[in-house]
């Protein structure tokens, strides 16, 4: 037997090195003792570049995501699931059932193996816990001070079942505007622990893969006219956001927004506004004004949706603005954000 197959991978004293990208023994030693071991399944034990399967009835949906968060673990999560999450809900915000991912990793120089088996161990479990397979990949290795510890990128597939098209234009005059969660849970736990920030209560990541909740809802109301998940940018972007692809415009309601106090607390402490700040476990559905209750309750029924709230309405308005009534009667336009108040957030 060769001797690539019988030593291990020094996974707890050892350190990502160029021979790790060199396409030799090292590099099929990594491959073999981290990435398959951990992903293990059908596709990957082929032992191919590539991954065939076949394509079930419905639309094909493919989205593809990179993440360079900064820290790379963080409370509630990791950049390994937080890559999992981030792409399996891109896929079903079309209304699609995820079917399988693709991963890519860009590793520096350096970098300790026990964290790269921590990434990547975190991110197999998301993988198992979604039901979705990580079927092929690849690895490269960049120079010392050319990366920053470990960069994903994920590729995800899916199928849109016959009847359901959510789309960023189809939202109308008189919708509802409804929001899976409470807002800003992804941004605050990212800029407490860069910040080192503690509170009363731990704020954590909303981190999660919300393809089940969204199955439900499709379920439901096949007709629901717009999914989104406000990651970069928080609610207050991803509204504009649709409100220009549809031409309309939206006024939500400053009460009816859910936030948890201690990451209400910790905006002000940082000076931001919760509106903008990202979450990567959180939806936006718009329906039909007829749809709304019923897609409520089922929201509400869903462990991932149990702090769902109505919280606004789409009109016409040939600027497409979004506005805010405020606790205080008045209104204000929640604008684009200028620039991006929490860098390397996913």
């Amino acid at each position: 037997m060769s001797r690539l197959f019988t030593r291990k991978l020094d996974l707890a004293a050892g350190a990502v090195d160029m021979s790790h990208g060199s396409g030799g023994k090292a590099m099929a030693q990594l491959v073999r003792d981290l990435f398959a071991a951990a992903f293990a399944n059908p596709f990957l034990d082929q032992q191919n570049d590539q991954a065939a399967f076949d394509a079930p009835a419905g639309r094909m949906v493919v989205s593809t995501d990179g993440f360079v968060v900064s820290p790379l673990f963080f409370p509630g999560g990791d950049i390994g699931s937080l890559a999992v999450h981030g792409t399996v809900n891109d896929v079903a915000m079309a209304g699609a059932r995820p079917l399988y991912l693709t991963a890519g990793f860009i590793l520096e120089e350096g970098f300790p193996l026990a964290d790269l088996k921590r990434i990547v161990d975190s991110m197999a479990a998301a993988s198992r816990d979604a039901g979705v397979p990580v079927v092929t990949g690849d690895t490269k290795v960049v120079e010392r001070g050319k990366g920053d510890g470990v960069f994903i990128t994920t590729t995800g597939i899916g199928v849109v079942p016959a009847g359901v098209a959510p789309s960023g234009d189809r939202a109308r005059p008189g919708d509802v505007i409804l929001v899976s969660g409470t807002m800003g849970d992804h941004g605050v736990a990212i800029m407490s622990t860069r910040e080192n920030l503690t509170f009363e209560t731990a704020v954590v990541s909303d981190s999660a893969a919300l393809h089940t909740l969204v199955a439900a809802m499709v379920a439901a109301v096949p007709d629901v006219r717009v999914l989104r998940d406000p990651t970069r940018g928080g609610l207050a972007t991803t509204l504009n956001e649709i409100a220009n692809q549809s031409g309309v415009g939206m006024l939500i309601r400053e009460a009816d927004v859910p936030l948890r106090g201690e990451v209400a607390a910790a905006c002000e402490l940082l000076g931001l506004d919760p509106l903008y700040v990202a979450n990567e476990g959180k939806l936006i559905a718009i329906c039909a004004p007829a749809d709304a209750g019923r897609l409520l309750s089922i929201m509400r029924a869903h462990p991932l949706g149990r702090d769902a709230a109505a919280i606004g309405t789409v009109h016409e308005d040939a600027h497409h603005f979004v506005q805010m009534e405020t606790r205080f009667g008045g209104k204000r336009i929640v604008d684009w954000l200028s620039g991006e108040q929490l860098p390397r957030i996913c």
